[in-house]
């Protein structure tokens, strides 16, 4: 199943952006996201969790293949695992990525309940009693393992010549993946810009910081449409520190 968020007018669309969801997860949890960057006039579909191996493949080439350009893909947890490996095996005319909560090859301990788990997901309180009624949510899946087929794209070759734009988003405060496997992604990729989210637990897109995001989000997406995300839009002198007292 996919859940999309439109801008009001077709004609108005901007580019496209197709969110994979990381584990226990599923594509509605993210419409708040999914909102706030079709105000912005980017087109979202978020495909369930559930969709995957060739599955996956084929749904993401066709949501591509119906899209408005530029296309980028959107993974969390292991939704950025899939991502990966989609952008190169060469799914879809993909113009960007954009990769969350990167989980790396040595995952600490999961949470023990789903009080843990609620904490360890986010610090936002609205997003926390979104899931904790969400009957679709699948409780304890932080607790599966990431398979090993799965992980071994951070391992690929390819990611060293995969020229695709890509935004790598990670919690600082995230205590279920390691910033290290998020930046040491980042190093590998050509195109790669980092960005450390402060204060923020493993589901970026949705902790307690989700604006401050999302309006990085889309200043990365138009960078993207203009020259490239390389290249800034705005040039911003910081303000001149203050005068020390006498």
């Amino acid at each position: 199943m996919t859940h999309s968020w439109l801008p009001e007018g077709p004609a108005a669309v901007r580019g496209t952006v197709v969110i994979l969801p990381g584990r226990g997860e599923h594509g509605g949890v993210y419409e708040r996201f999914g909102r706030r960057l079709a105000y912005d006039a980017y087109a979202v579909h978020a495909v369930d969790a559930g969709d995957a191996g060739a599955t996956l493949a084929e749904t993401v080439a066709k949501l591509a293949a119906d899209a408005v350009g530029p296309v980028v893909l959107a993974g969390s947890d292991t939704g950025a695992l899939h991502a990966l490996a989609l952008a190169v095996s060469g799914t879809g005319a993909l113009g960007g990525l954009i990769l969350v909560g990167l989980p790396g090859p040595d995952l600490p301990e999961a949470p023990a309940d789903w009080q843990q788990e609620l904490e360890a997901r986010t610090a936002c309180p609205t997003h926390r009693a979104r899931l904790d009624g969400d009957a679709d949510f699948v409780r304890g899946a932080l607790s599966e393992p990431v398979s090993a087929e799965l992980s071994a794209v951070l391992g690929d070759p390819a990611l060293d010549v995969l020229t695709t734009p890509a935004l790598v988003l990670h919690g600082a405060d995230d205590r279920l993946a390691p910033a290290s496997a998020a930046s040491a992604l980042a190093d590998r990729l050509p195109g790669a810009e980092l960005v450390l989210a402060r204060t923020a637990s493993h589901d970026v897109l949705n902790d307690a910081i989700h604006r401050t995001v999302a309006a990085h989000v889309v200043q990365w997406l138009e960078r993207l449409r203009a020259d490239g995300p390389a290249r800034p839009l705005l040039a911003v002198r910081p303000a001149a520190a203050p005068a020390a007292s006498r």
